[in-house]
C-alpha cells in the first residue's frame, strides 16, 4: 500500500513536468496539443532576445539577493544564537521571522509603500530620481530571502559545541581567529544551503516582484506571467525544459562533488 501511495505521490509531482517536457518538442503553435515532433520551439527560444534578457536579468537579481540575504541572514541568525538575552531580543526575532508567514501580497504591498516612501524623501532632500527596478527587487528578495537564511544558521550554531571554540580562544586564538578557522567551517554548508534556497526563491518570486519592479526590472517570471493575456506559445515549455535541465545538471555535478572521496594522504 505505501508503494501505491509513493507513486501516485512521484506521479503527481512529475507528471504536469514529463508533460511539458513533452510538449515542448511538438510542431503544432497550440501549447498543449500534439502537432508531430519538431525543434521549432527551442530554436525560437534562442532567437528571443526578451526571454534571454528577463532570464539574464532574473540571473543577476537572484544572485545578488542570496548573497545579500546570506551577509544578513547570516548575521541575524548569528545574533539571535550567540548574544544570549538583550532588550528587544524578541521584537527582533519576530521581525526577522516575518517574511516567513506573512503573505507575499501583504510583504510586496509593504515594501512598495517604503520605496516610495525613500523616492519621495531622496527627491526632496537630496534631488535625487530613485526609479524602481533590479535594484529594488534585490532588496526585496533579500528581505525574503534573510529569513530563511537566519533560521538555518541559528539552527546551526545551536548545535555546534561551543567547547571547540573555547578550546580556541584557550590557545590564545582571538575573536576573528576563532571564527575563521572554528566556527566558519562549521556553518559553511548551512550558509551554502541558504544561499541556494534564497537564489531559488528570487528565481521563482513573481508577486514581490511585480510590486516593487519598474520599467527596467521585468524578470523572468514576470515576462511569462503577462505573456498569459496574449496566449502562451510552446516557447514556454521549451524553457521550462532548458531550465530543468539546467537544475537536473547542477544537482548532479554537486551530488558528485559532495561524493567524492578525498584523495588518500602520502
Amino acid at each position: 500500500m505505501s508503494r501505491w501511495l509513493l507513486a501516485l505521490g512521484l506521479a503527481f509531482l512529475w507528471l504536469p513536468i514529463l508533460l511539458l517536457g513533452a510538449y515542448a518538442f511538438s510542431a503544432d503553435r497550440i501549447p498543449f496539443q500534439w502537432g508531430g515532433f519538431s525543434l521549432r520551439w527551442f530554436a525560437a527560444l534562442a532567437g528571443n532576445e526578451r526571454v534571454i534578457e528577463a532570464s539574464l536579468l532574473s540571473l543577476r537579481v537572484a544572485a545578488g539577493a542570496a548573497s545579500l540575504a546570506v551577509l544578513l541572514g547570516g548575521l541575524t541568525g548569528w545574533v539571535l544564537a550567540r548574544w544570549g538575552r538583550f532588550r528587544g531580543r524578541a521584537l527582533f526575532g519576530i521581525m526577522a521571522g516575518a517574511p516567513l508567514v506573512l503573505p507575499e501580497v501583504v510583504t510586496g504591498l509593504s515594501l512598495l509603500l517604503l520605496f516610495v516612501v525613500i523616492q519621495g524623501a531622496a527627491e526632496a532632500w537630496a534631488g535625487w530620481r530613485l526609479d524602481r527596478g533590479a535594484g529594488t527587487i534585490v532588496l526585496a528578495h533579500a528581505t525574503l530571502g534573510l529569513a530563511y537564511v537566519a533560521v538555518l544558521v541559528q539552527a546551526r550554531l545551536a548545535r555546534l559545541d561551543p567547547r571547540l571554540q573555547d578550546a580556541a580562544a584557550d590557545l590564545g586564538a582571538g575573536p576573528g581567529t576563532v571564527f575563521r578557522t572554528v566556527t566558519l567551517p562549521q556553518i559553511l554548508p548551512t550558509l551554502a544551503v541558504g544561499w541556494l534556497l534564497a537564489f531559488t526563491l528570487s528565481l521563482d518570486d513573481v508577486v514581490v516582484a511585480s510590486f516593487v519592479s519598474g520599467p527596467a526590472g521585468t524578470t523572468l517570471p514576470i515576462l511569462i506571467f503577462s505573456s498569459l493575456r496574449m496566449g502562451l506559445t510552446p516557447e514556454v515549455n521549451a524553457l521550462g525544459v532548458v531550465i530543468l535541465g539546467a537544475s537536473m545538471l547542477t544537482a548532479g555535478v554537486l551530488a558528485c562533488f559532495i561524493r567524492r572521496k578525498p584523495p588518500p594522504l602520502g
